[in-house]
């Protein structure tokens, strides 16, 4: 397999799959959660040129769950919930609550995971405050928030149960600053690279839909922590001060810079950051960074899209961690922490890679970072097209999730494997991550914006297409049945749906790390990030009018 470097991703300008054109049919194409179609040249200031599947996708084009009530009921009670739960004890794994209080004003533990087996299945497992993944939750109440306040054709409640649209945005405003408060004491934290992922879906939103001077002095007071991370001699982040597996164990921080293929992610902040406080330094970091992982993280690939509109350009798949000589930025190792193996291509380590790229070309409009995410992005395709038979599941599987609508069609083919070269144990049954799945879908709905305003409109199209296929099949697929609504009587009381349980999370079959020499090992459950950018999908087709 060749290496990084061998084929540098700026050499992909020329294979774009289309060159720069104008179209001249006015094709309407259907988006989202109604009947209605918007002229295909009214949302990007261009026409766009419609593909061969635009029929196919046309007949499944029904996103109408990522907009209903149980996606508002539910993740209010889980935020109510939350507050009511208190720690039992405490231990390296993070926070086990088994019993009920009074409730807090603020949360001290946030959700994680929600297992689907066992005895504590189908409630969400909270982790410490200081857990990478405690901005999440937050993120998405604000999410449903700014639906509340800049979307409110987009909200499911009509006067029929006695609640109103003035007061699910008074409840949910009330739960954003009761569950972000804890959020601004992170801002100062310098032992972490996830800052972007503490503070941003959240705090970004509390400063644009409220002007909350607090949160843009968190947003520039972490991205100021987090530039103390860097490492000039390497031009890169460090990511984790050590790494420690069954089977490795890396520390040293002066013999060793660890790097991550997820702290492309957290660069948003840096650029954000600089944009508000005027200080390009920032963004000078991010990019360094960005342009480094190209070179240690991007594993060039000899296979070609399948897809005749397909981008034509090099395909990348990514190593998960990098090892870096602190003095020079040489690679010392490349590895996995979460992954199968360290050549294998973890599936949510791609999906990084995506929406990080994608995020980085908006800010720089660096078309070496253009190029990246459609190498990545395709890749990505690839592997879910070519995935073995096993990943299609019968219409009317019965793994817990919601029964697709496509009679006769199958589901799950784009709900990824958790690592795409993973042996498959039982094929009635693979392990998955849908929240890998619906992060690449944002970067792709992303990069379908990036590309149309650089002129590649039918590429734009291609991935703009893909996410929203990549949505359907994970609501289809992974969606739980076991759904909440507000009860009537207008309080924003919930109830379940049906009695056959309760599962917390939005969608099943994710995966935090399947790792057999990680150690904490687990697999198949609901996701807090997966169910934040199952929501921030929505909330990006509203932004773009195409909902």
């Amino acid at each position: 397999m060749s290496t990084p470097g061998t084929t540098p991703v700026s050499s992909s300008a020329s294979s774009l799959y289309d060159s720069r054109h104008d179209a001249s049919t006015e094709e309407s194409v259907c988006f989202a959660s109604s009947n209605l179609s918007v002229p295909a040249t009214s949302h990007f200031g261009m026409t766009l040129s419609p593909g061969p599947d635009l029929a196919a996708s046309r007949a499944a084009c029904d996103l109408r769950q990522l907009f209903d009530e149980n996606i508002f009921a539910k993740m209010c009670r889980v935020a109510e919930d939350s507050l009511r739960r208190s720690a039992a004890f405490t231990n390296h794994e993070g926070v086990h609550v088994d019993k009920e209080v009074v409730m807090m004003d603020h949360p001290i533990v946030f959700p994680e995971y929600c297992p689907q087996h066992g005895t504590k299945a189908g409630i969400y497992t909270l982790r410490k405050a200081e857990f990478w993944t405690c901005g999440f939750f937050p993120g998405t109440l604000y999410s449903l928030l700014e639906r509340a306040i800049r979307h409110p054709q987009s909200l499911p409640l009509s006067n029929e149960n006695g609640s109103s649209r003035e007061q699910l945005r008074t409840h949910l405003m009330s739960l954003c600053r009761t569950w972000s408060e804890p959020l601004h004491q992170m801002a100062g934290r310098t032992d972490t690279h996830d800052l972007g992922f503490i503070i941003m879906p959240a705090l970004r939103q509390d400063w644009e839909l409220t002007s909350n001077p607090q949160s843009l002095a968190s947003i520039v007071r972490a991205a100021h922590s987090l530039a103390t991370r860097y490492v000039p001699s390497a031009r890169a982040i460090r990511s984790w001060d050590l790494m420690k597996k069954k089977d490795i164990e890396i520390i040293g921080v002066e013999e060793n810079l660890i790097v991550i293929i997820d702290s492309i992610c957290n660069l948003e902040l840096l650029y954000y950051a600089a944009a508000h406080a005027g200080e390009a330094r920032l963004a000078d970091i991010a990019t360094s960074h960005a342009q480094t992982l190209m070179d240690t993280h991007l594993r060039p690939e000899s296979v070609k899209s399948r897809d005749e509109n397909g981008y034509t350009g090099q395909l990348y798949s990514t190593w998960h961690v990098a090892n870096l000589d602190p003095m020079t930025g040489e690679v010392k190792r490349r590895l996995t922490a979460q992954g199968y193996a360290d050549s294998s291509t973890w599936a949510r380590g791609q999906s990084w890679a995506v929406l990080g790229y994608a995020q980085t070309y908006m800010w720089t409009k660096n078309t070496s970072f253009l190029f990246a995410a459609c190498g990545v992005a395709e890749y990505f395709l690839y592997r879910l097209k070519t995935a073995p038979a096993c990943v299609d599941m019968h219409p009317l599987h019965d793994l817990g999730a919601v029964p697709t609508r496509l009679t006769g069609r199958s589901t799950g083919r784009m709900v990824p494997l958790w690592d795409f070269d993973a042996p498959i144990g039982d094929e009635s049954y693979p392990v998955r991550d849908s929240s890998a799945g619906v992060i690449a879908a944002n970067g792709m709905l992303v990069l379908s914006q990036g590309l149309a305003g650089a002129g590649y409109t039918a590429l734009a199209t291609r991935f703009r297409d893909a996410a929203i296929e990549i949505i359907q099949d994970s609501l289809n697929f992974a969606l739980a049945r076991e759904t909440v609504r507000f009860k009537a009587g207008g309080e924003m009381e919930t109830e379940d749906v049906m009695v056959t349980g309760r599962f917390d999370a939005l969608l099943k079959y994710g995966t935090a790390n399947n790792n057999a020499n990680a150690r904490r090992r687990y697999a198949d459950h609901g996701l807090v990030y997966g169910d934040y950018y199952l929501v921030e999908f929505g909330n990006r087709l509203l932004r773009m009018g195409l909902t």
